[in-house]
Order: structure tokens, then C-alpha cells, then sequence
């Protein structure tokens, strides 16, 4: 029984992986389509192929996620705490998928596991929990934004003297730079927490011993997140693209370039579980903020910012109320 519930489970983080590469497939694309430095299929191709590469490089980040938030203890019970937490995750970024609201994979997941833990009264690593998570959440959007407006300052005035039209084609050309950067370092941050989520339930059924992520785990969800992004998530890519504030492909490359920079070094250096979607769209804020604050919807960001202050809290509720479910039935 325990290892059908095993598998049912992988099913369902391969969804959820899935569900998380069209929801955030906007965070490598949106600019460089909106600018029409690259075709929109040819762009979410290029993304699911490097979202896969991404994710087969490290594993720092699953350990992060898998180790480090809710500690469970071997048996049934622990793939229901697990299976929950990632029910509320899944719902979480539907709702915000369909009322087209970058939110964070990342924290939806978190969320659920906290969620999940609450309601079963296990283990919370608080600590870890607040050092991980909970700071980087609040710091790595301030650095995504300032570095997007940094880069943009630096652009415009190495630029200053340039014809608009040369400026502008070269930038496109870049742009394809960019959104491979972006692509591969959303590889390295998303998929991850698929990985750790699965390696968490394998313990917990007791395939696995202690904390580890095989082979075939990380090949699973790297294939999941490919087909996720192919899919696309154009209701976010709207979002991103031209809601926010308007881009040039200049402030295309500015904006993909700085968050790229912030999620690389968060996985490779901190092993930090930090979120592409919050980087992405305050790089795109900063960037827009660099032509005069004005230039930025700020209506659209209040949104924004609104989904990512409910989406741990949502997502634990909504992984509360599926444990009260799941272990009901089971």
C-alpha cells in the first residue's frame, strides 16, 4: 500500500512540476518576447531545453528544501504529510495561474510543507526556516531591483551617444543571451525543490536511508519542468511582458541579465530557495524605475506584491485542509 502511494505521489510532483514550469516559463521569456527579439515558441523551446540543463547541474538547493524546513519521520504517515504539502502547493499556483499573478512556486511549496507539518504537529525547523527562506524571500527581490536598475543606468549612459535603431537591434540580438541565462538559472533554482520534495517522500517510505537525490529523481523533474515551460504561461507572460512597464529590448537584456546574476549565485553559492518569480519581476521593475518611477505600473505591482505575501500563508492553508482530507481517507 505504502508503495503505491509512493508512486501515486511522484505522479503528482511531476504535476505539480509540470503546472510550475508553464506558471513560471514567463520568468525566462516574457521580456524577450514582448521586445520581439525572439519568436514565442522558438523562445519557450530555448527555455524548456535550458531549464533542463539548469536543473541536472546541482542539487544544493533540494537538499535546502528537503532537509532543511519540516522533519519527517519514517512511514505512511510522513508520505501523507509530504503528499499534502504538495496538494496545497498545486492549488496555490492554479489559483494565481488563472488570475495571471507571478507568484512563487518556490514558497507555494514552502508553504505547504509548513502547512502540512502544522496540521500533523511535526517537526518545523524555524530557525532554518527563517535564515533560508523568510530572509532571502525579503532581501533577494530588493537586490533583484536594484541591480536592474543599476545595470540599466550603466546601459543608458555606455549607450548615450548611440542611434536608437543600432542600440535596439543589438540589444535584441543579446537578448537571446539573456534568456538562455535566465532559462538555465531557473533550471537551477525550480526544479530543485520538485527534487527534494520527492527525495523527502523516498525517506519517509524508507527507500532512502538519509537525504539524497538519485539519479533518476533529478532526470524525472528536469524532463517535468521542460515540458512545463514548452507549455507556457501566457496569462504571466502578459503579465511581466507589458503590464508592469513598458520594455525596450535594452531594458529586456537589463532585466533578465540582473536576475539571472541573483539566481545563479543564491543556488551555486547560498543554496538558497529563492524565488525566480519575485527576482524576475523586480528586475523588471528596477529596470522600468531607471526611466523615471512613473514608468512603473505600480497598481499592477500592489498586486504582485499582494500574492506573494498570501502565497505562504495560502499555500499552508491549503495544505492544512488537504492533510485533514488525505489522512482522513488513508
Amino acid at each position: 500500500m505504502q508503495t503505491v502511494g509512493l508512486i501515486v505521489f511522484i505522479a503528482v510532483a511531476v504535476g505539480f512540476d509540470f503546472t510550475n514550469g508553464f506558471h513560471d516559463a514567463a520568468n525566462a521569456v516574457a521580456a524577450s518576447i514582448t521586445t520581439r527579439a525572439i519568436q514565442p515558441m522558438m523562445a519557450l523551446g530555448m527555455a524548456a531545453a535550458l531549464n533542463v540543463v539548469g536543473a541536472l547541474v546541482s542539487t544544493k538547493v533540494a537538499a535546502t528544501v528537503g532537509e532543511g524546513i519540516i522533519t519527517i519521520e519514517p512511514g505512511t504517515h510522513g508520505l501523507v504529510i509530504v503528499f499534502s504539502a504538495l496538494l496545497g502547493a498545486i492549488l496555490w499556483n492554479l489559483i494565481t495561474w488563472w488570475f495571471g499573478l507571478p507568484s512563487s512556486s518556490t514558497h507555494a511549496l514552502i508553504g505547504g510543507l509548513v502547512g502540512a507539518g502544522l496540521a500533523s504537529a511535526s517537526v518545523i525547523q524555524w530557525e532554518s526556516l527563517i535564515s533560508h527562506v523568510v530572509i532571502p524571500m525579503a532581501l533577494s527581490p530588493v537586490i533583484g531591483f536594484g541591480l536592474g536598475y543599476l545595470l540599466m543606468i550603466a546601459i543608458i549612459w555606455m549607450f548615450r551617444h548611440g542611434r536608437p535603431h543600432t542600440v535596439n537591434h543589438g540589444f535584441r540580438r543579446a537578448s537571446v543571451l539573456s534568456t538562455a541565462a535566465s532559462a538555465f538559472s531557473h533550471g537551477t533554482q525550480d526544479a530543485q525543490k520538485t527534487m527534494g520534495i520527492i527525495a523527502l517522500a523516498l525517506v519517509a517510505t524508507g527507500h532512502l536511508s538519509s537525504f539524497s537525490v538519485p539519479t533518476w529523481v533529478i532526470l524525472l523533474a528536469a524532463a517535468a519542468m521542460g515540458l512545463g515551460t514548452l507549455a507556457g504561461g501566457w496569462r504571466v507572460i502578459r503579465t511581466l511582458g507589458s503590464r508592469i512597464t513598458p520594455l525596450d529590448p535594452p531594458r529586456a537584456f537589463a532585466a533578465q541579465s540582473s536576475a539571472s546574476a541573483v539566481l545563479l549565485v543564491s543556488a551555486y553559492v547560498y543554496a538558497l530557495p529563492v524565488s525566480s518569480t519575485h527576482i524576475m519581476t523586480t528586475s523588471i521593475m528596477g529596470v522600468g524605475a531607471s526611466r523615471r518611477l512613473s514608468a512603473v505600473r505600480w497598481s499592477v505591482a500592489q498586486r504582485v506584491a499582494m500574492a506573494w505575501i498570501l502565497t505562504i500563508p495560502g499555500a499552508a492553508i491549503s495544505a492544512w485542509v488537504a492533510y485533514l482530507v488525505v489522512n482522513a481517507v488513508v
